[in-house]
Parts: structure tokens; C-alpha cells; sequence
């Protein structure tokens, strides 16, 4: 086993201090998502500063913006769970990345296609059967028709790509490296040549303490943002369940014979609470 202080490269933070240092290793990772493509050849990452209230800002996902030598825009992005409106939020980014190269006077012919790829630690869909998912502009009814490949989005399903174990090639040996980093005989069996050279550098990384306090502010805040939603979404269900609970109430009320203790019995209401929606009822 290797250190177990070595960084999580999912860790956002980690993940775009990597693959902003090492730009090559970035278009590895691009062309291994789009292996079907001409390769690149990052030449600019042009977001490499990280704001510190980014750190612990929530609902923030640290992401890489680089172009090729065509012009082209990627934004990577490592999502370790799934936002609130994600696809709407995914889709904002996108379009505000392809329309922001536009400046006053220039030409719509000057725009370069803009590129998501998004590497997610959960299961977006449902399919069993499909990890890699790739969309463009297409007609509903016939989608062998494309309006345009200027937007294009690319989401890895990380957990299910790496249970899949008959795939192989380059994306399956990074899927490998954000899945298994700590594991050496997985990692030793990785012959991928910039999958070693982003396991050294992700281990200069985790030997540099400032990296590691700000990779842990990361990750607390990341844990508080995950609190947050939870807390959310049980003080939502419980409301949910109290407003079902009244309007119970209030049809048992309505009906004659029923004593307020049996309707504090059913729906687990105050006898307060059942006296009060009597007065409100005028019963």
C-alpha cells in the first residue's frame, strides 16, 4: 500500500492544482475521454489560480478551463456529488464559456467549440450498462442530425466505468487512477506512462504541507456542504409529513364521532395542535 497521507486526486482542489501544473498530462486525461477524436495538445490552461474563498465557498467545483492549439475550450471538472440543478447549472457554464470568446466586432465564425468533461464520483443515470455519455445539439425525432458540435458535454460515471472490468485502454487506466491512487498493485500494474507521471506528481503534491491544509479546508468544506444539503432535505421531508399530518387532521375533525384523542392517536399530533385546527374550523 502506498503513504496513507497521499491526496485524494478527487479532491478538487488536488485535482486542479495536478492537471494545472502538468498541462500534458491534462490532454492525456482529454484524449483518452475522447479517444474517438484527433488528439490535442493542451497549450494553455487559462484559469490556474485558485481564490482561497473558493476553498470553502459551497456549491463550488473547482474546475480546470484550458485550449487546445485549435482554439478549442475544455472545462474539466471532478464532481465528487451532485449538485442542486446540476444539468441546468452544467449547461450555464457551458454556453457562458462558448459565448464569452465573442468580442465586440468579431465574427460568430470565430467562435472555437466548447467542451465539458466532467468526472463524477456517483452514478448520474440509471442504465447499468453505459458509464461514458456524451451529448451535443441534436435533433429529438431524428438524432443522427446535428444542429452543431460547438457544445459538447462528456460526463464519466467514475464508479460505474471502474466496475467495468472489460474496459480497457487509456480512459480505463485514468478511471483506475482517480478510483484506486492508493492501491499499489493496481497502480504498479498501469503501464499508461502519464498515469505514472501524474501518481509522482500527485505524491510531490501530498508532500507539500500547505498543499495538505488546503486540500483538508477543501474537504471540510465539502463535508459541511454535504451536511447542509442533508439537513436540508430531512427538515423538507419533515415539514412535507407534518402538512400531510394536519390536513388528516382536519378531515378527521370534519367527520362526527371522532374524539380528539383518537385523532391525536392516528396522526401522532398534540392535543393542542387538535385543539387549535378545531378553533380554525369553527368545530
Amino acid at each position: 500500500m502506498l503513504a496513507p497521507s497521499l491526496l485524494d486526486p478527487k479532491n478538487d482542489f488536488v485535482f486542479k492544482r495536478l492537471f494545472t501544473q502538468r498541462p500534458e498530462l491534462l490532454a492525456d486525461l482529454i484524449n483518452a475521454v475522447r479517444s474517438d477524436q484527433p488528439s490535442v495538445e493542451v497549450i494553455e490552461v487559462l484559469n490556474p489560480r485558485i481564490d482561497p474563498a473558493e476553498l470553502t465557498g459551497k456549491f463550488i467545483v473547482l474546475d480546470v478551463l484550458a485550449r487546445d492549439v485549435n482554439g478549442s475550450l475544455y472545462g474539466i471538472e471532478m464532481q465528487v456529488r451532485r449538485q442542486p440543478a446540476w444539468d441546468a447549472r452544467s449547461a450555464f457554464y457551458l454556453a457562458r464559456t462558448f459565448a464569452n470568446q465573442l468580442r465586440s466586432g468579431e465574427d460568430y465564425e470565430d467562435l472555437r467549440p466548447a467542451i465539458a468533461i466532467h468526472l463524477m464520483d456517483f452514478e448520474l443515470f440509471d442504465d447499468p450498462a453505459q458509464a461514458h455519455w456524451r451529448f451535443e445539439l441534436r435533433d429529438r425525432d431524428q438524432p443522427a442530425v446535428r444542429l452543431t458540435s460547438a457544445l459538447q458535454w462528456n460526463l464519466i460515471e467514475l464508479p460505474k466505468l471502474d466496475r467495468r472490468h472489460t474496459d480497457i485502454g487509456t480512459l480505463a487506466a485514468w478511471v483506475a487512477y482517480f478510483e484506486h491512487w492508493r492501491e499499489d498493485p493496481i497502480m504498479s500494474a498501469i503501464t499508461h506512462t502519464p498515469i505514472k507521471q501524474a501518481l509522482q506528481q500527485l505524491e510531490e503534491l501530498s508532500a507539500d504541507e500547505e498543499a495538505q491544509r488546503l486540500a483538508f479546508v477543501r474537504e471540510r468544506a465539502q463535508r459541511d456542504e454535504a451536511s447542509f444539503l442533508k439537513a436540508a432535505r430531512r427538515e423538507g421531508q419533515e415539514e412535507g409529513e407534518n402538512k400531510a399530518r394536519l390536513e388528516i387532521a382536519r378531515s378527521l375533525i370534519e367527520q362526527p364521532g371522532i374524539d380528539d384523542a383518537t385523532i391525536a392517536q392516528l396522526t401522532k399530533l398534540t392535543a393542542e395542535e387538535i385543539r387549535q385546527l378545531r378553533q380554525s374550523a369553527g368545530a
